[in-house]
């Protein structure tokens, strides 16, 4: 799909997306979720659902995914953070999308909910990474979740987490990209390169930035 293409479609279901948008914060705030030290949930909703709409276009398959993937971006941490169940999404996706497309929706959100564990590697460990390698889409809105956190723990008003944050995600590095990346040649489970320097842009200095753009770049070729 072309960018204009995505593009356009986005605009024609602006409505629909703006409803999702507006539900997803509702549910966020129900639970009184804030994002760093003071801002609400929906602030991070809307930076994972910016990347959407940046990159959406270089996975999107057709133009009855572009909702679905809105609403993944919108509700893709609803079942970890705002104590919703699988059938409590799900029920959510049919307000506005088809049977089908609500599934793959419903799939992505629970794809991207953490497993049950007491540390940040058991929660997101090997099976866990699995599931998102396996379900359309999956890969694509977990980098730009990530691509999210990294931008505002880069950012200057990050709150008192920022640093240590960035650190955090920065170590996982090396770990994260190959955990997403599929060895299917469906284009619904990529992880565009686009996305992935961007990430590296922000994330890593400039010695580092050059080695992922190296590494990334000869898999893309291969």
């Amino acid at each position: 799909m072309t960018k204009e293409e995505f593009t356009s479609f986005e605009k024609k279901y602006s409505k629909e997306i703006e409803v999702m948008r507006q539900s997803a914060h509702d549910l966020h705030q129900s639970v009184n979720q804030i994002y760093g030290d003071e801002l609400p949930y929906g602030f991070h909703l809307d930076m994972v659902a910016e990347g959407v709409s940046t990159y959406g276009y270089l996975v999107c398959a057709c133009e009855e995914d572009v909702l679905p993937l809105f609403f993944s971006a919108f509700y893709h941490d609803s079942i970890e953070d705002a104590r919703q169940t699988y059938n409590d999404v799900m029920r959510m996706a049919r307000l506005w999308l088809t049977e089908d497309k609500a599934l793959m929706a419903t799939e992505i959100v629970y794809a991207l909910t953490n497993d049950k564990g007491r540390t940040r590697a058991e929660r997101a460990g090997e099976n866990y990474y699995k599931g998102i390698r396996e379900t359309p889409y999956a890969p694509f809105v977990k980098l730009c979740d990530r691509l999210a956190n990294v931008t505002y723990s880069c950012s200057i008003d990050s709150g008192t987490s920022g640093n240590r944050m960035r650190e955090v995600y920065k170590r996982e590095m090396p770990h994260f990209l190959p955990a997403l990346k599929s060895d299917s040649d469906d284009p619904r489970l990529q992880i565009p390169f686009e996305v992935i320097a961007a990430l590296a842009e922000i994330l890593i200095d400039e010695v580092d930035r050059d080695e992922i753009r190296r590494q990334w770049g000869e898999l893309y070729k291969m």
